[in-house]
């Protein structure tokens, strides 16, 4: 069974959260221990540790979880109807690729039961397990990495931390329509790279413009399946991560709302936490990471326009050459455009879909501009 790669929560943390009272959220959690593993029929997330950092040449010591879980289990939670469940963690197995494995088997196995699994710890080339998890599901996927590098690698190297975006790319079977960066910053990314992105038709956001108008992140993560955080893209004034300085980065406070932002987002269906150096300072942002992705879950719409559009307004846009359709939502004011269904083309897509956008590309559209993610995702249909 999947689940039997997962050892219990270290007794440590278990003695922890006896000490802590009825109202932190240690004590309104499931939690595998020795004695018993949780009954998932009622959980709606499971946070799950992965203690492999082989992928990072960087790493200077074992994974440590203890310190996360205590920081985040003595929080309050807010007003949330969410179950919650630890199911413990994935040791390193003998070699990189079981890990990968492990990893795989066990995030498949909760997609498939509608668990989001919030995975901490370990290099970040555990993006590829957990994309890999999607293979069973027969579905593209849209992936978004918050890094401030775009982790390219040459292809006959192996996969690192580092370089785990060409294998994605490049591997059978290909499941990735999308892939979206948000907060690279220029000097750490060759212009050969920067060029790459723009020809494959990904999208990727300049630390500067997200951090100017961190609301422009939003229509990404409403497309997203799975997101990813490197935690390097903090930077280390309030990361604590002094061992990979980093000057320059995503804020507390940005880097939360973020998360939340994914949590919100009705299609995200895993969320990945990596590059975690084991600083003491590093723990808190990462428990207060965890922690606002699971307020934003709770706050979930559950809207789709495709489900039914009797609550959503229809726009439609007469361009010189084409007719953009909008949607607006009659419960949260939020927008998609339709991306048409081209039937005389070898089409991703099987028939007309949305992708959610905001109210200024709207306003592009009424000024006779193009936004540009529209254009890019028609462009990804038809090749």
């Amino acid at each position: 069974m999947e689940f039997d790669f997962l050892k219990p929560i270290d007794s440590e943390v278990l003695d922890h959260i006896g000490t802590l009272t009825s109202q932190q959220l240690g004590s309104k959690i499931v939690l595998h221990t020795e004695e018993q593993f949780p009954d998932l029929d009622q959980i709606k997330i499971a946070i799950i540790g992965v203690f492999d950092n082989r992928g990072d040449a960087k790493a200077i010591s074992d994974i440590d979880l203890i310190p996360v879980r205590m920081e985040l289990y003595s929080l309050f939670p807010g007003n949330w109807n969410t179950s919650i469940a630890d199911l413990g963690d994935i040791l390193p197995g003998n070699s990189i690729d079981d890990t990968y494995f492990a990893v795989k088997k066990v995030v498949a196995s909760l997609i498939k039961k509608k668990i989001i699994p919030i995975v901490i710890g370990g290099s970040q080339d555990l993006t590829y397990a957990l994309y890999r998890a999607y293979d069973d599901l027969e579905q593209m996927v849209n992936l978004v990495a918050i890094d401030s590098k775009f982790d390219f690698g040459k292809e006959e190297e192996d996969m690192s931390a580092s370089s785990y975006l060409t294998k994605i790319i490049i591997d059978e079977p290909n499941n990735l329509f999308n892939y979206c960066n948000l907060g690279f910053q220029t000097y750490f990314n060759s212009q050969e790279e920067i060029d790459l992105i723009e020809k494959l038709y990904f999208d990727a956001y300049r630390l500067g413009e997200v951090c100017n108008n961190i609301v422009i992140s939003e229509p990404v993560f409403r497309d997203a399946d799975l997101v990813s955080i490197d935690l390097n893209s903090i930077k280390s004034s309030d990361s604590g991560n002094f061992a990979s300085f980093q000057p320059n980065g995503f804020n507390g406070k940005e880097i939360c709302s973020l998360s939340r932002y994914a949590g919100i987002s009705d299609k995200v269906s895993s969320f990945g936490i990596f590059n975690h150096n084991n600083s003491a300072q590093e723990a808190v942002i990462i428990a207060q990471i965890v922690w606002y992705f699971i307020e934003g879950f709770h706050y979930r719409s559950n809207e789709y326009p495709f489900g039914s559009k009797n609550n959503y307004l229809k726009y439609i846009v007469p361009l010189e050459e084409e007719e953009l359709i909008f949607y607006k939502s009659d419960k949260t004011d939020r927008w998609w455009i339709e991306i048409p269904f081209v039937s005389n083309v070898n089409n991703k897509l099987k028939r007309n879909t949305l992708l959610p956008c905001s109210f200024d590309e709207y306003l592009l559209a009424c000024n006779q501009e193009l936004p540009e993610r529209w254009w890019k995702a028609q462009r990804k249909n038809i090749l």
